[in-house]
């Protein structure tokens, strides 16, 4: 743990149950590691146990449940279709004129930190080439290229494409420092200040990541850049982005915009909504159907304000982000890490506030289907393992006593639910519409709710469907333009994927998630990996 870090608020470094020193804590913390996980597997092994014993309890059980989805889907479309709505409200708005009606918006900083690990070049060229063109003055945006030391030298061969066309599909090339080199002679005189640093490998008690690279670039700022030149930290807002981010135009207004006119601005973080377009035709079916599922879930999480955490790309004070120490480096999951690390710190006046405004990333594509499968149920399953919050803000809430019961009770409440809903609702639904006709008996066969129970689950969730009708409609909105050599039976092919939508939430949403919690259960601790990045034409 940070040594610099007061001992009162030693637990907001707590990366696992063995940071922890005092046995007895070691232990709770331990037990809260393992409740999420234990809770899963509980509910999934009490449901075939009840419809072996207590069949008719679970026929009644799971046409509730179903029930309780299908307005559950209702309530997220709506919330869905007015988030899309506002989105495309603020992608028009003049911003840069709404924040010219404050007179210190000049004095806004903007701290940009791009991560890169192996990446290819022309990825990191377009995120660059995005912050160039948004309309914020680039004499107060400061970009600093953070790579890993480990990469640095790293040279890849380029993957020939199917028509044995090398240049087609440039995958890996260059070594992270020819990327660097080439991305700093590009871009190195476009913003107030540009620099590249590097992340020493294999230092004590680091998780090898983004979050850990993105420290150490942001501490290199701070020493080299920030502080000689005594810019107030409350004048900068920090944007954590991913190698593939994006930014729209307006962004860095829009951000600037939210940041003056909140209440506390830093107390507050900004979450934009991610649409994973970049690379979308290129995609299968499979990850352009969670390509897109992401997206409509942080579309509609933006609707739930008192349930926002930040994810990914995201933006917050620079002020903050010092007063909490900077970003955890022993994590996997840092982007939503540092929320509940500013929510502990601040005794629960932190808060996210939803931009409505969009950034686009990279769809999970690799050079081969079944590895783009791999690759999906990776990405699912480190995105679950941010299960890792729940004993941490658990552990946080019991050490500090001055948040309020109700805030304590209800956000537990909802990330306990969500990640262990992920983990087993879509098992749910589809053991239990017909496992108490196996294993209930011949008694429970003759009843008339036995006859019953499969044609009420199809029926409802027949209607359910509706609700990716919804998702059918925006996600061709949403879709950037096609590609010339594409045909357009690949809009065709796009609307029939999403069929694949309920055997995709049980093998590559629910299982990652289990996995992830399963591993947590038994301390079997996971390290970052890296989504891998691949664009045609690149």
């Amino acid at each position: 743990m940070n040594s610099d870090f007061s001992q009162k608020d030693y637990y907001l470094k707590i990366g696992r149950a063995s940071d922890l020193k005092n046995p007895k804590k070691r232990i709770l913390f331990r037990l809260f590691e393992i409740f999420p996980g234990a809770l899963s597997w509980g509910i999934l092994i009490l449901a075939v146990i009840l419809s072996w014993k207590k069949p008719l309890w679970v026929a009644f059980f799971i046409i509730i449940f179903v029930i309780f989805w299908f307005f559950r889907t209702i309530y997220f479309s709506f919330h869905l279709w007015i988030s899309y709505k506002k989105m495309r409200k603020n992608e028009k708005a003049d911003w840069i004129g709404e924040i010219a009606r404050f007179s210190q918006w000049r004095n806004i900083y903007h701290l940009v930190i791009v991560p890169m690990y192996r990446e290819p070049l022309g990825i990191v060229r377009d995120s660059l080439r995005s912050l160039e063109k948004t309309d914020y003055p680039k004499d107060k945006m400061v970009v600093v290229l953070a790579c890993e030391e480990r990469a640095r030298k790293d040279v890849h061969p380029v993957r020939d494409s199917e028509d044995g066309n090398k240049s087609k599909k440039e995958h890996i090339s260059n070594g992270a420092q020819e990327t660097a080199e080439e991305i700093k002679k590009e871009f190195g005189s476009k913003f107030f200040r540009f620099m590249v640093t590097w992340h020493p490998a294999d230092i004590p008690g680091e998780i090898a990541g983004k979050g850990s690279n993105e420290t150490w670039a942001v501490k290199k700022t701070k020493e080299k850049i920030i502080d000689p030149l005594a810019i107030p930290y409350e004048n900068i807002i920090f944007s954590s982005f991913d190698v593939d981010t994006c930014v729209f135009p307006k962004y860095f207004s829009c951000l600037s915009y939210y940041y003056l006119t909140a209440k506390k601005p830093t107390r507050t973080s900004f979450q934009p909504i991610p649409l994973y377009i970049n690379n979308i035709w290129q995609a299968p079916a499979i990850s352009r159907i969670f390509s897109f599922s992401a997206t409509f879930w942080h579309t509609i999480n933006q609707e739930r304000q008192e349930k926002l955490i930040t994810f990914s790309s995201h933006s917050m004070s620079f002020k903050a982000l010092v007063d909490v120490g900077f970003k955890q480096t022993n994590v996997v999951s840092d982007d939503s890490r540092i929320f509940w690390q500013s929510f502990l710190k601040n005794n629960g006046d932190y808060r996210v506030q939803p931009l409505y405004y969009p950034v686009s990333m990279d769809a999970n594509v690799s050079d081969n289907f079944w590895k783009t499968l791999i690759n999906i149920y990776k990405q699912q399953k480190r995105w679950a393992y941010g299960m890792g919050d729940i004993p941490y803000f658990i552990f946080g809430f019991l050490e500090n006593k001055k948040i309020s019961l109700l805030k304590k009770f209800s956000l537990s409440f909802e990330i306990i639910g969500e990640h262990v809903s992920w983990a087993t609702s879509s098992i749910l639904i589809f053991l239990l519409g017909w496992l108490p006709l196996f294993l209930g008996g011949k008694e429970f066969s003759q009843t008339l709710i036995s006859y019953n129970l499969p044609r009420i689950i199809s029926r409802v969730m027949t209607i359910s469907m509706l609700g990716l009708i919804i998702s059918i409609y925006l996600s061709f909105l949403i879709l950037p333009p096609k590609p010339p050599e594409y045909g357009r039976f690949k809009y065709l092919i796009f609307a029939f994927g999403w069929l694949l939508f309920p055997f995709m939430m049980i093998f590559f949403a629910a299982l990652p998630a289990l996995d992830a919690q399963t591993r947590w259960m038994f301390g079997k601790y996971m390290g970052f990996w890296v989504t891998e990045k691949f664009r045609e034409n690149r």
